[in-house]
């Protein structure tokens, strides 16, 4: 949950490379996302807000795209969705994508979608209420709303030393769970499962790990070494058909954590709701 990125995003448009922690992120949210769409048989992905804290701007739903999804991305900057548009052209998928001032009003027709979604973006909806009412509006089949974790250790970290940025620019009542369940089970969506993801064996600290032990004043603990770029845009690509593998070699602690360990450890939770009537 990096803030800098607030102002830096535009720089992963020209350099792909994330690091290895928002590559693994990928992977598993890949990972999930697949299972639901399979589950739901979904066709049809709406991604609301598309701008998180990680890396390239705009991308979660591409591996969706290659299963054969349609995707609507939603976004509040208009260069960036110019940007957002080279790269799924690059990338050779198609994709549509749409302009919200705020997310109190989405550019869709009732159930328009079966599955709607967003990663560690929903702090940007001006109003958490008015949004999650138009999300419900257009999305028949599931709701999928994966939320930074405010419990992690790295969480607290950052939130100790970016306080004032994160009260200036986010929105951290729209990431608390209790609300957003409470909001769509008005709406008539029931909570399926709530549960961790993203639970790498290394600290949500969301800058350099140099960085972050030069603040503590420990950063003679690792030695300076150059870093080899890590990204998923060679995998998208097609340079590297073997990144999901050598992401999934970190994937030992989630398969295997109790959730006591993910709940200080987990970078992300994520929220599932189904509408009432098909439970």
């Amino acid at each position: 949950m990096p803030i800098p990125i607030l102002k830096s995003w535009g720089k992963y448009f020209s350099n792909y490379d994330e690091g290895l922690g928002s590559s693994y992120e990928r992977i598993v949210l890949n990972k999930k996302l697949e299972a639901v769409c399979k589950h739901f048989r979904v066709k049809r992905v709406l991604e609301a807000p598309i701008f998180g804290f990680t890396g390239v701007s705009g991308i979660n739903s591409v591996y969706l795209a290659k299963k054969g999804c349609e995707i609507s991305l939603v976004d509040h900057d208009k260069k960036r969705l110019e940007m957002i548009n080279s790269v799924w052209e690059k990338i050779g998928l198609p994709v549509k994508t749409f302009f919200s001032e705020n997310y109190n009003k989405l550019p869709f027709s009732d159930n328009e979608f079966d599955l709607s979604w967003n990663f560690s973006a929903i702090w940007f909806a001006e109003n958490l209420e008015k949004f999650l009412s138009e999300l419900s509006r257009v999305t028949s089949k599931v709701i999928f709303i994966s939320v930074p974790n405010r419990n992690g250790l790295g969480y607290h970290a950052l939130k100790f030393l970016e306080k004032e940025e994160m009260k200036k620019y986010l929105k951290e009542e729209n990431i608390i769970p209790g609300n957003i369940i409470k909001i769509l089970a008005e709406k008539g969506w029931d909570l399926l499962i709530k549960d961790y993801i993203d639970c790498p064996p290394w600290p949500d600290i969301g800058m350099p790990k140099k960085k972050f032990l030069k603040i503590f004043g420990l950063d003679w603990l690792i030695k300076e070494k150059v870093q080899a770029p890590v990204s998923i845009m060679d995998y998208y690509l097609g340079k590297d058909e073997n990144f999901p593998e050598k992401m999934m070699r970190y994937y030992w602690l989630e398969k295997h954590a109790p959730n006591f360990v993910k709940m200080f450890w987990s970078h992300h939770k994520y929220l599932l709701f189904i509408p009432r009537k098909e439970k």
